[in-house]
């Protein structure tokens, strides 16, 4: 029995819809960028009139909306949350479906050992993950590019695309920690939602006030800012170390506590 394959094509249909969804998003996002520039007026001195509170909000700081890639990187914002939701909740339920779907039994019966059920498991939602995030790169380099006007802006694009990556490997991982320490498999996709949710509206919290600013390691969030890595700055090292040591922390606790736990069949 390849569970490889097998958690692939449980997911296939899921994938499919989320990818267009995110492809949408890619489109109708640029699209508004074009209507914005035929308008006439200026979006950059529009929106140095708008209150600190409200840029905040919707994702603006320092780009520069005049141009294709600065308005990507408003939208960049959007893209993240979309993607790391997907990841939070594949994470969750590729662990605990098995104990929701009343199939433990079947699975258990099978001469594979727990670690390699979730060794199997993990690879197929990493392959989700990179699949989702290269339909988003391509499509964001496509579509950028069209409404670009000779701007480079397929090296910007990468480095999101990294940072994006990292980003779904954490909540990811953070899905899957909870599913297996979770003893009620049917709100593990709800809490690690919550959680996701509630680093973000840190994030959020943190640019509204300043005061907050070194919470910033608190929410993954703050990790890869489009209007830092996108300014030149690139990947901070500090973030990617942060980074390695959350997925390494829940990792450990996804093979740790699947190991131990009494699976409910």
């Amino acid at each position: 029995m390849n569970i490889f394959i097998i958690e692939m094509r449980a997911h296939r249909k899921s994938l499919i819809i989320w990818a267009f969804g995110i492809l949408f998003m890619v489109a109708a996002g640029m699209g508004k960028f074009v209507a914005l520039s035929s308008s006439g007026q200026s979006m950059n001195d529009l929106l140095a009139q708008m209150p600190k509170s409200m840029l905040a909000m919707i994702g603006i700081g320092t780009l520069d909306l005049s141009k294709a890639s600065g308005y990507y990187g408003v939208l960049f914002l959007y893209l993240v949350l979309m993607a790391t939701i997907h990841a939070a909740m594949l994470g969750a339920d590729i662990i605990s479906k098995e104990e929701r779907d009343k199939t433990a039994e079947f699975l258990l019966a099978k001469p594979i050992s727990r670690n390699k059920v979730i060794t199997s498991k993990l690879l197929a939602a990493t392959m989700n993950i990179l699949i989702f995030n290269i339909i988003t790169l391509v499509s964001s380099i496509v579509i950028v590019g069209k409404y670009s006007k000779g701007e480079a802006v397929s090296a910007d694009i990468v480095i999101l695309m990294i940072g994006m990556l990292i980003m779904q490997l954490i909540f990811m991982l953070i899905g899957t920690a909870v599913a297996a320490v979770s003893k009620n498999p049917k709100t593990a996709t709800s809490i690690s939602t919550a959680v996701l949710l509630i680093t973000f509206i840190l994030s959020v919290a943190i640019d509204i006030n300043s005061k907050l600013e070194n919470l910033k390691y608190l929410t993954p969030f703050k990790y890869y800012e489009a209007k830092n890595l996108m300014s030149g700055g690139g990947l901070q090292w500090s973030y990617l170390i942060l980074s390695i040591i959350i997925i390494s922390v829940m990792l450990c606790i996804t093979y740790t506590f699947y190991e131990k736990r009494d699976l409910s069949i």
